[in-house]
């Protein structure tokens, strides 16, 4: 089975095809950190808005931070005005990423609503400016796409992504209106991949070592990008890597999540960048799958502050 390989995409080399998704509120870099530990070979910032960067707003410099260990990152962006991405592409900030992703994929009303997002899939033409100015600084550039507004769409974008000059496209098959009750559509990811020459990543629907088996079977993608499956569970990619080595995976303990949890809550103390809602939140995802879970959530999500939770985890 040798579907893991390392992987190269423009002039960035990673460990392996192993991806963690970008992530609203999730995957800031405390959390990027822990899933790189568990063997992730690539990770973005969570998606950030290109004028929130130009009027460097403090959430928004918090969420560009990244340190040593976490490499090679990808910032992930979205807007809806080319000048923007001009203003953007000589900023020398994009030069402390491996690369840009651009986000065309966000399903949210919220952002949609403000022109970007998946809105993007409906001017494929904006799209294919963006990335030929990010591409003119000499940067390494990517997308993340959905299926469209129409699943026929999808290709024709593909096809305009790769003649922008992008460096690898990632395909969430999945409408652009549609949410995570409706099936990811893996077929379409295949018929992408038939169609364009750079790599093509899937995502969708990705929980355990057989599902990355069964993407890269059915879809011959050269990536996968694991989204909800790595919430509160960064060690979804090491039991991927176990499940291809011996064709198992280990059901975690409390002990392992609240460990995990742990060293978490020491990253973002040592990052600066305590979030308490998003550390209730990414806690409350720690705390599931084994027995008394809901009870010890219930307690943990009436916490106050951060040395109660620290408190809490001391003593679980």
């Amino acid at each position: 089975m040798g579907y893991l390989k390392p992987m190269r995409i423009g002039n960035v080399r990673l460990k392996n095809n192993l991806f963690l998704a970008p992530m609203v509120d999730v995957t800031d870099l405390a959390f990027r950190e822990l899933c790189r530990k568990q063997g992730a070979g690539m990770a973005y910032t969570e998606m950030i808005y290109v004028d929130a960067i130009l009027h460097e707003n403090q959430k928004t410099l918090k969420m560009l931070k990244t340190s040593i260990e976490d490499k090679p990152i990808g910032l992930q962006i979205t807007g809806k005005n080319v000048s923007e991405f001009e203003k953007l592409a000589k900023l020398d900030l994009v030069n402390d990423y491996d690369l840009i992703d651009i986000n065309c994929g966000c399903p949210s009303i919220r952002i949609t609503g403000n022109q970007a997002g998946s809105y993007l899939l409906n001017h494929p033409n904006k799209i294919s400016d963006m990335i030929k100015i990010l591409k003119n600084e000499n940067l390494t550039v990517t997308a993340k796409i959905r299926l469209g507004f129409k699943k026929n769409n999808v290709v024709k974008i593909a096809k305009s992504i790769e003649k922008a000059g992008a460096d690898a496209l990632t395909v969430h098959p999945r409408l652009a209106n549609q949410g995570a009750s409706i099936p990811a559509d893996w077929k379409w990811i295949k018929k992408v991949k038939q169609e364009v020459g750079i790599p093509v990543i899937g995502n969708g629907d990705i929980f355990s070592g057989k599902d990355v088996e069964r993407i890269f079977s059915e879809t011959d993608c050269d990536g996968v990008m694991i989204a909800r499956g790595a919430i509160g569970n960064p060690f979804v990619f090491k039991e991927i890597l176990r499940y291809f080595k011996t064709g198992k995976e280990k059901e975690l303990s409390l002990e392992e999540k609240i460990k995990s949890f742990k060293q978490y809550l020491v990253l973002v103390k040592k990052h600066q960048i305590i979030d308490m809602g998003r550390i209730k939140y990414l806690g409350g995802n720690f705390l599931k799958g084994f027995d008394g879970a809901s009870k010890l959530r219930e307690k943990f999500m009436r916490l106050k502050n951060f040395d109660e939770i620290l408190e809490f985890v001391r003593k679980v």
